[in-house]
């Protein structure tokens, strides 16, 4: 395949030295450290040239150790951080502290805010101006059908900002296997509001953790080919999810090869940009295989 394959959401835990907030809410979850090179040799027997680490903690600490890991291993060619968008001149201060670090994008976790229209405050509308100016992306996991309706602002908002949606949006896969297909409606209504502007792109990861344990293939597929018609494959991008895959008994092989599975109905062409191309474009990485 002559594309690069970025896997656009690895995430890398080190909990003896970084304060992970949400992991106090199950403290069976993912309590060991985990290094890019715990994934051994499946980067490269699934043709992946390259990773992306997003941050996982809403603080400095998180994102200077997914730069260490950078730093540590050349599969890492980008990493999607956090500074506090709320204050923007601190934000500013922080990214200028960086200016040579590999950083792509910025992320907030606005599904652990308690004020669910913090990303419609005035402080942070700054803060993503500041990202539009540094040419950075920005990274939600917009959980909810109301934050979903807010990245549709945002986007509007700030029509030169690429909003990358993480997780899909959180499709309730659970809720469809079970038949409620009103909670799987509002879902796919808040997801194509999302798509409607050019300047989001969705990201397919954490399916199986929707789906819930002993996922399949089948499970997932609906949330895929949903977002493949309200998307297209230009503004699809897959992620592995990992570690926090593992919780839903998935290794990274069986994530990375289920969410190919997903794409059979594909041509190569369109199969190249979900697991990789676009990827590449939103967060300007310099191709490392030329496109032919």
């Amino acid at each position: 395949m002559p594309y690069d394959v970025v896997d656009a959401h690895l995430q890398v835990w080190d909990p003896e030295s970084v304060h992970y907030p949400w992991m106090s809410q199950d403290p069976s979850l993912l309590q060991s450290s985990y290094r890019v090179r715990d994934i051994g040799g499946a980067l490269d027997e699934h043709h992946v040239d390259g990773v992306v680490l997003v941050q996982s903690a809403d603080n400095r600490a998180d994102s200077e150790h997914l730069l260490f890991a950078a730093l540590c291993s050349p599969h890492v060619l980008g990493v999607v951080a956090w500074v506090p968008l709320d204050t923007p001149d601190e934000a500013a201060t922080q990214l200028d502290q960086w200016r040579v670090e590999p950083i792509v994008g910025i992320s907030h976790h606005v599904d652990r805010e308690a004020d669910h229209d913090w990303l419609l405050r005035d402080g942070v509308d700054e803060g993503l101006a500041l990202l539009t100016e540094r040419r950075l992306v920005l990274d939600l996991p917009a959980t909810t059908p109301t934050l979903l309706t807010h990245v549709a602002t945002v986007a509007d908002r700030h029509p030169k900002l690429t909003v990358v949606v993480d997780h899909l949006g959180a499709p309730p896969l659970a809720a469809l296997r079970a038949g409620d297909t009103a909670t799987w409606h509002r879902w796919t209504t808040a997801l194509e509001l999302a798509a409607e502007a050019p300047n989001v792109v969705a990201k397919l990861a954490g399916l199986g953790r929707a789906a819930g344990p002993g996922w399949t293939v089948d499970d997932v597929r609906p949330a895929v080919d949903h977002a493949l018609a309200t998307f297209g494959p230009d503004r699809l991008m897959a992620g592995s999810d990992w570690p926090t895959a593992l919780a839903a008994h998935g290794s990274w092989p069986e994530v990375w090869g289920g969410l190919r599975a997903t794409l059979s109905g594909l041509d190569d062409a369109a199969v190249a940009r979900v697991m990789g191309r676009t990827a590449v474009e939103t967060y300007g990485i310099p191709p490392l295989v030329p496109e032919r």
